[in-house]
C-alpha cells in the first residue's frame, strides 16, 4: 500500500483593525495557493484575530471578507473569532499556571525602561539586552515574594502574566525543532524572548498564546505567514511542547515593501485593496504585484 499524504490545511488570519494592503493580499494568496497546490484536499482556513477589542471593529471585518472575495479566494463557511474563544486560551494559561510557569508582572513600560537603563548592560550599549521584540525583561517581578505578588493582585494593580523562561526550557525534553518549508530544519531558541508575556488580566491570552492553542484546535499543519515573524515561531514552539500540542510546518515568506524597502503596515496608511480596487486593478494585476502568479 502507498503512504497517504495529509492533506494540507493552512489558514489566513488578519486583525480586523483596518482595511488590508498588499502585504495582506500576498499572505493571503500565499496561504489559499498552499492550501491548492498540495492536493485536491487541501483546506484554507480564515481566522480573525480579535483580541485587542479596543481597536478592532466589525466594519473592517466585513471590508475583509469583500478584499477577499474579490481576490478569488475561497474559505471554509466557519470563520473563527478569537474573542469568542477566551475559554480556550484561559484553559492553556491555567495549565501553565499549574505546571508554575507563570508569575505575574506588575512592572508598567516605563519602569522596564528604567530598571534596564540603570543596569551595567544597558541596551545602548549591549545588543543583548535586545530581543525580537525589544529590550528584554529584566525580570523585575520574578523576584518578589509570592506573599507581595498577592497583596499587589488583591488591591488591583494591573498585571501581565510572564512565561518563566528558564524554568519552561528545563522541562522540555531535548532540543526542539520545526521545519520551515524555506529555511529547512531550525532549532528552536525561545530564550531570545526572555520572559514573555502571555497573558494580561484584562484579556487571558497574547498573540504568541492565542495563535499557538488556535492553529492546534484548528488543525491548521502548514503554517504560512511574512518572514518578519519568523522569530515568534521560536516561542510557538516551545508552548506548543509545554502544552502539548500539535507542531505543524511553517512557510515564512518574502514581505511586500514600500519605495524605502520598509514592510508595509496599517499605521503607515499603506494603499489598500479597496483603493486598489476602485482604482481599477484586478485580482491578476494584484498577483503580478506581490509576486505571485496567476493560478493555472
Amino acid at each position: 500500500m502507498g503512504l497517504t499524504t495529509q492533506p494540507i490545511i493552512t489558514r489566513f488570519a488578519p486583525s480586523p483593525t483596518g482595511p488590508l494592503h498588499l502585504g495582506h493580499a500576498m499572505a493571503a494568496i500565499y496561504a489559499f495557493d498552499m492550501a491548492r497546490e498540495h492536493g485536491a484536499d487541501g483546506r484554507f482556513l480564515l481566522r480573525m484575530e480579535d483580541i485587542d477589542t479596543a481597536r478592532t471593529r466589525p466594519e473592517f471585518e466585513q471590508a475583509i471578507l469583500t478584499d477577499l472575495e474579490w481576490l478569488g479566494l475561497e474559505w471554509e463557511t466557519t470563520v473563527r473569532r478569537q474573542s469568542e474563544h477566551m475559554a480556550d486560551y484561559q484553559a492553556a494559561i491555567d495549565r501553565l499556571n499549574e505546571m508554575g510557569l507563570l508569575y505575574p508582572c506588575f512592572c508598567t513600560r516605563a519602569e522596564i525602561m528604567a530598571e534596564i537603563e540603570s543596569s551595567p548592560s544597558a541596551p545602548h550599549l549591549k545588543t543583548e539586552t535586545h530581543g525580537p521584540d525589544g529590550p528584554l525583561y529584566p525580570g523585575t517581578c520574578l523576584k518578589l515574594g509570592e506573599d507581595l505578588a498577592k497583596e499587589k493582585m488583591a488591591a488591583q494593580v494591573p498585571y501581565a502574566l510572564r512565561l518563566n523562561m528558564q524554568k519552561a526550557l528545563s522541562m522540555v525534553d531535548g532540543p526542539l525543532m520545526w521545519t520551515d518549508t524555506i529555511k529547512g530544519k531550525i532549532k528552536a531558541t525561545p530564550e531570545i524572548f526572555q520572559d514573555v508575556v502571555l497573558a494580561r488580566k484584562d484579556v487571558p491570552t497574547s498573540y504568541h498564546l492565542a495563535v499557538s492553542v488556535d492553529d492546534h484546535l484548528q488543525g491548521v499543519n502548514m503554517v504560512t505567514r511574512g518572514e518578519d515573524l519568523f522569530s515568534a515561531t521560536h516561542v510557538h514552539r516551545l508552548i506548543q511542547a509545554l502544552l502539548r500540542l500539535d507542531v505543524p510546518s511553517y512557510s515564512h515568506h518574502g514581505l511586500v515593501t514600500d519605495n524605502n524597502g520598509l514592510r508595509l503596515a496599517k499605521r503607515d496608511k499603506a494603499t489598500t485593496l479597496k483603493t486598489l480596487r476602485e482604482s481599477g486593478y484586478t485580482p491578476t494585476d494584484i498577483r503580478n504585484m506581490v509576486g505571485l502568479k496567476t493560478r493555472g
